[in-house]
């Protein structure tokens, strides 16, 4: 985990390659001091990086990002206004990748989706 402490994962529902995991952000993380105060956002940044634990988790490999594409923010992710969240994804492991799409759903509306490729650390 990049960040300790910074969310932790609730229910998580598998079927196949797809996946629905629901996650609960600390609304009192330290980041949160800085980004911004009175008014948290969960930069996005490290939304994207819930996806990639998300990816290690699921394939069980050690991931690195090679390449991220249709990369679109569409909504803010305010931990006062709900902590909760879920990341839809889907997974394909090959023999030297990861190949993850994914969805980040906050408050029911959608605050990211993303198309990654993460190289297997071997």
């Amino acid at each position: 985990m990049l960040l300790k402490d910074f969310y932790s994962v609730g229910s998580s529902v598998r079927n196949g390659p797809d996946c629905c995991t629901e996650i609960k952000i600390n609304k009192h993380h330290h980041l949160y001091q800085g980004h911004f105060p009175n008014r948290p956002v969960t930069p996005g940044v490290i939304l994207m990086q819930l996806f990639k634990e998300e990816a290690e988790r699921l394939s069980s490999f050690s991931l690195q990002l090679e390449k991220a594409s249709n990369v679109k923010f569409t909504a803010v992710v305010d931990p006062n206004e709900d902590e909760n969240f879920k990341i839809f994804s889907t997974i394909d492991v090959n023999p030297d990748t990861v190949v993850l799409k994914g969805i980040a759903e906050h408050k029911n509306a959608i605050a990211l989706k993303i198309n990654a490729v993460y190289r297997i650390i071997k």
